[in-house]
């Protein structure tokens, strides 16, 4: 699926009010590393109507969200108003994959269901705006949908492959940990998913 039909299909989305993904609070994998980790500069990808971001914000980072849904940044920006965090929280409404508006370090990167419907153009260039904001020792935190090499119908063609995932951060990165599950939305059937916990490594020539 291109950008444009994931923009349109996202769109139609929001203006439907069809958001599973709109909680009151984050992850708990996102509420205990921010319990871990020492607020600083964050970056959140795909950051929809900005909960995880708000949740950060009201910890004192700093946070940069990004969303290609204008609706999903302008609502995201107002419930940053009416948390009272709006003085620590930025929205963008930009492509993950166009990130050459943004200046590092960020210390923090997440992305919760973002990246794993993007094409491998959009991945090497999102793969590549990380390495460039995020500094040595920095935290990538991934939920990713994994696509199922058994099966192959309409929808697991927009998730990625665990082998993929894993190639495409295996320079610069070091992960840490994984942690691999089911994910089901609605009655739809469950797919794979998990949680990537990476690590910034910047290579020092000897």
């Amino acid at each position: 699926m291109t950008e444009e039909n994931r923009l349109q299909d996202f769109t139609e989305r929001y203006a439907s009010g069809t958001i599973p993904w709109d909680d009151d609070l984050p992850p708990p994998e996102l509420v205990a590393l921010a319990e871990e980790v020492t607020p600083g500069r964050a970056l959140d990808l795909g950051c929809g109507y900005g909960r995880s971001a708000i949740y950060l914000a009201s910890k004192g980072w700093e946070v940069d969200g990004v969303d290609f849904v204008p609706q999903a940044v302008r609502v995201a920006s107002e419930r940053a108003l009416k948390a009272g965090v709006a003085q620590r929280v930025q929205f963008h409404a930009a492509s993950v994959s166009e990130l050459g508006f943004l200046s590092g370090p960020f210390h923090l990167a997440l992305d919760i269901g973002c990246m794993h419907s993007m094409s491998m153009l959009e991945l090497f260039a999102y793969r590549d705006h990380l390495l460039r904001l995020l500094p040595d020792g920095a935290i990538y935190l991934l939920f990713a949908h994994l696509q199922d090499e058994q099966e192959n119908n309409a929808d697991e063609a927009r998730w990625i492959q665990e082998e993929t995932l894993r190639a495409l951060f295996s320079d610069g990165f070091v992960l840490q940990h994984a942690e691999f599950g089911t994910t089901q939305v609605e009655d739809k059937p469950p797919w794979r998913s998990a949680w990537f916990n990476y690590r910034r490594r910047i290579s020092v020539e000897p």
